[in-house]
Order: C-alpha cells, then structure tokens, then sequence
C-alpha cells in the first residue's frame, strides 16, 4: 500500500530568502556521528556525477560544534565549514545523531530555526529526527525514525506524529527518513523532487540500489519492547499482549487490563511505542505470522489462528498490505532461498502458546529482490477499523 508523491504540499511550503539557493546542500556533523549515515548526503551530493546524466549539487560539509570530529572506528574528521555556511543553503542534512539520550548544541539548533524560517528544506536521517525535535521543526508533522527509536522519539516528543512504519516522511520543507539505507531512499526521493525520475534513476544506478521501494519498515519491526517501556505500568500488558499472540481478544481486553479506559489506554500506549494501540496489535499478529511461515509447515488458516486473526481472509489482508505479498507467496519465496536442510519444523508441537524460534537473519537492506519497498508521506492511512483482530466491530 503506497502512496507516491513527489510534490511538497503547498501548505507547508515557504520562499526561500534571497541569500539562500536551491543547489547549495549543507550537511551538518557532529562529533560521535556514525560514519555510513554521514556519508550517504555526501556521496548523494557531493559527487559530480554530470556524466550520467544527474544535476550537480554544490555540497557544503559544516560542522555543528568544536572539531576535531570523531566518528565510527575512532576516525576524526574536521569540516571545511562552520555553521554559518548553513545561511547560503536551500537544504540541511542532519544525519543520525550521536545519542538519542543527550541533546544537540544551541547553537547548532538555532542555525537550523533560521534556515527554516528563511525557506530551507530540513532533513533528518535516522536519528537525525531527535535534532529536528529538538529544534522544534517537528512540531504536530509527521515523522520517522528508525522503528528501534521511534517509541522514544514520541514520548520525548509527544506533539510529534511519529509513525514507525515508514521508510521516510515527506512534510514538505522538513523531511525525515528510518535508518542507514532509508536515507539513501530519502536523498534518492530529494534528487526526484528537484529534477525528476530521470536524474534520480541515473543516480540510483550510479549507486546500484533500486530507484524506488514501495512498503515501509514493517518487516524489519521485531517483538522487543520498547526501551523505555520496561518500567512504565503498561509493560506488564504489553508483555501479556505478546505472549497471548494465539489468543483472540481486542484492544478492550489490553485497556481492562491495564486498568484504563479505552481512551485513556490509546493516549497512553501511543506515547509510549509511537503506534496507536490496534496497529500495533495487527502488526505483532502479521509478525507472528510472517515467523510461522518461514518456520512451519502449518497453512495458512492454521497460522491465521496461531496469530489470532478470525479468519484466513483477515490475515491476507493484513499480510499483503504490511508485506506487500500474500503469505503463499512469502513462504514460497522465503523457501526458495533457503538450502533444505533449513527447512522448517512445527515450532510448537504441543499447541499454540510454546516459545516462539527466533526470527532468521533479514534479508540485504539494498537487494532489489529482498528489500524494503519505497514510501514517501503517508498522511491519513488509518488501518479500517479493528479489521481482522477478534473482538473489534468491522473485523474481517
């Protein structure tokens, strides 16, 4: 289920101020940075690649504080420019953050108010989110980060409409993408809006990565709580909800438990995991499924109950819209790539309810063939509701 837009929404979108210019990218590191994701803005605009057919950017390499920068493996690089080079670019990229725990300099966010106020376009890979946040560039929009950080980023930042599921969220002056190779995605989709699918499938070439990917980041989501969840009241039962996977009850069952109204009980779960309580709870299931497949030989109705969907049709509906197949033709291809002696046993012989085995490795982030499809801004696509789950009025 994609939605492919490459035209900012005029709502959000301002003049750029006269000492500024659209060509000019300014990349902002800080010391601690993890190297790939600084790179990929550097790589994306920074190489003349004119040959090929791609506009040329002019880069600009700023740092954010002090230098010596020091980076992945211990390496230490100093930036040509300072943040007052950020005042002549039409974008910033903040790429991942150091520490999702400490926060940005002032200064550095003050720079990053002003080239917002004066019509550049923000952008902010991975945890690059958190500088943004902080800034105040995210307030009531609609972001992402990488799925392991997203429920931090909206309880830290709760008027902040983070959505874990996709791959990047265009806003349209101020734009966020998941981890590592998403922000490839993101700078792919930046290539795109300026000059067009042509520039931008050149470049994908140069690069050897696929032009678009449709879908988001769900496949890669895992069951682990929340890092911050484990001492809030509500990880007694999301513990439970997890493993009672097999069972059917709704999100009424999750709020009794929890001792909240189902009002209460939404506000809450959704500040502390980024995802609204139902969608949450579908994803798990297609999860638990999605590991059925590729572990047993169970069908596709018997893994439907396994995963607690009232019928097969619930979870095809489901499966298709978070995968992007159906599960037939997930296992078969999961198969396909697996030597026989790695073919599935029933992981719980004894019923539904026995430890589940661990998922397999994922598959290569950048492989045509297994990767994560392309997303741009979802806006409004709220799951129909309680589709599928037991319990809920509309379920399939």
């Amino acid at each position: 289920m994609s939605h492919d837009s490459t035209a900012a929404p005029e709502s959000t979108a301002r003049k750029l101020s006269g000492r500024r210019r659209k060509e000019i990218v300014a990349v902002l590191l800080f010391s601690g940075g993890p190297i790939f994701e600084s790179s990929i803005p550097l790589s994306v605009f920074g190489i003349d690649r004119q040959d090929a057919g791609v506009p040329r950017y002019r880069l600009l390499v700023c740092a954010g504080e002090d230098g010596p920068l020091r980076t992945t493996g211990g390496l230490e690089l100093t930036a040509p420019q300072g943040l007052e080079a950020i005042s002549r670019a039409g974008t910033v990229v903040v790429p991942a953050w150091r520490s999702i725990t400490s926060p940005p300099p002032e200064e550095a966010l003050d720079a990053l108010r002003r080239a917002h106020e004066e019509g550049a376009r923000i952008v902010g890979l991975c945890t690059g989110a958190f500088v943004l946040a902080a800034a105040g560039l995210l307030d009531s929009r609609p972001a992402t980060t990488h799925w392991m950080y997203a429920p931090t980023l909206a309880k830290r930042y709760p008027s902040v409409h983070v959505d874990p599921r996709e791959l990047f969220v265009d806003d349209g002056d101020v734009l966020t993408s998941a981890g590592t190779a998403a922000g490839i995605d993101l700078c792919l989709h930046i290539v795109r809006t300026d000059h067009g699918n042509e520039a931008a499938g050149a470049l994908a070439r140069r690069l050897v990565v696929p032009p678009r990917r449709s879908g988001g980041q769900e496949r890669y989501l895992d069951r682990s709580l929340p890092e911050e969840i484990g001492a809030d009241p509500l990880a007694e039962v999301v513990a439970w909800a997890l493993e009672h996977l097999h069972e059917q009850f709704d999100v009424e069952t999750l709020a009794a438990r929890a001792y909240m109204s189902r009002r209460t009980f939404d506000r809450r779960f959704r500040s502390l995991t980024g995802s609204a309580p139902l969608q949450w709870l579908i994803t798990q299931r297609v999860l638990q499924a999605q590991r059925l497949l590729e572990t047993s030989d169970y069908s596709v109705d018997e893994v439907a109950g396994r995963c607690g969907f009232r019928s097969p049709v619930a979870l095809r509906g489901h499966f298709r819209r978070q995968l992007g197949s159906s599960p037939a033709a997930y296992r078969a291809a999961y198969r396909a790539r697996r030597p026989q002696s790695e073919r599935p046993v029933d992981p719980d012989p004894g019923g539904a309810g026995a430890p589940r085995p661990p998922a397999p490795a994922e598959p290569a982030a950048l492989s045509p063939e297994g990767s994560v499809p392309f997303q741009t801004r979802r806006t409004a696509a709220p799951v129909p509701a309680a589709a599928g789950v037991p319990g809920q009025r509309g379920a399939s």
